[in-house]
């Protein structure tokens, strides 16, 4: 990559690395590496790889090396909110996996390596927010899980091997052109489009999108004035704008 673009990414030493893990109440061990700003999978963390969860959301990691196989241990891997375009086959070693998020990243079909299905023991699988057109039918594979995010993708079908996984209780397709969800074409009230509301505040939205969130309050103030309606009209003096449904999800499938 040319000097000067794209994100460089922030050095992550041992020892910075050694004073990001923490011990929970559960007696694991986690090394948290969230919001780091790192752009490529550190190596030094290599040193740490016998820890039971390992947090690396929230930074511009692109790809997940191989040796990723070296973290044995691990039982709880959060990849959220990275720009990963691909899984390596050697993820599916992690045989003492049971919580695997990787929501909002780039990932194609391609990406998803036949070597995910050796997750046995997995539980819960968050793909939401990615690029996905199809879903392997091999997820069927995965009789553990009780959980899989499925949000905010291309998805035109859902494999039936998926669907009657044994043990799943939460499938969450939404926002994915699925036939079975098509709307019908008959006219509808506007604020019953509305799914839901978010409320956020102005601090958590960086510029471009607190104009965006500016401009569409905008708009439904116009159409309050245009509807007519009683008098006693329902106000929420502090929303700033449905907010952005990647936030929702995010804190609904994270584990804290």
């Amino acid at each position: 990559m040319p000097k000067g673009k794209g994100p460089q990414g922030k050095r992550i030493t041992l020892k910075v690395a050694k004073n990001s893990v923490r011990v929970l109440f559960n007696g694991r061990r986690r090394l948290e590496l969230s919001k780091m700003g790192i752009a490529t999978f550190p190596k030094c963390i290599l040193e740490l790889a016998d820890v039971e969860e390992l947090d690396l959301s929230r930074n511009f990691l692109r790809k997940i090396p191989n040796t990723i196989e070296k973290f044995q241990n691990l039982m709880w891997l959060d990849l959220h909110s990275n720009q990963i375009d691909e899984l390596p086959p050697e993820i599916g070693t992690l045989q003492n996996l049971t919580f695997l998020n990787l929501c909002n990243n780039k990932l194609t079909t391609k990406g998803l390596p036949e070597e995910l299905t050796h997750l046995r023991n997995l539980r819960i699988l968050n793909l939401g927010l990615n690029c996905l057109e199809t879903i392997p039918t091999t997820l069927g594979a995965l009789r553990e899980l009780t959980e899989l995010g499925l949000f905010d993708n291309k998805l035109t079908i859902i494999p039936k091997s998926v669907k009657k996984l044994p043990k799943l209780e939460r499938l969450n397709v939404k926002r994915n052109p699925l036939p079975e969800f098509a709307e019908e074409d008959e006219p509808i009230d506007t604020i019953k489009r509305i799914e839901s509301l978010y409320l956020v505040e102005k601090k958590d939205l960086c510029d471009p999108c607190l104009q965006t969130c500016q401009g569409e309050r905008d708009e439904l103030h116009k159409l309050e004035d245009m509807t007519p309606g009683p008098s006693e009209k329902p106000t929420f003096p502090s929303l700033t704008t449905p907010n952005s449904t990647a936030r929702d999800n995010q804190e609904e499938w994270r584990i804290k």
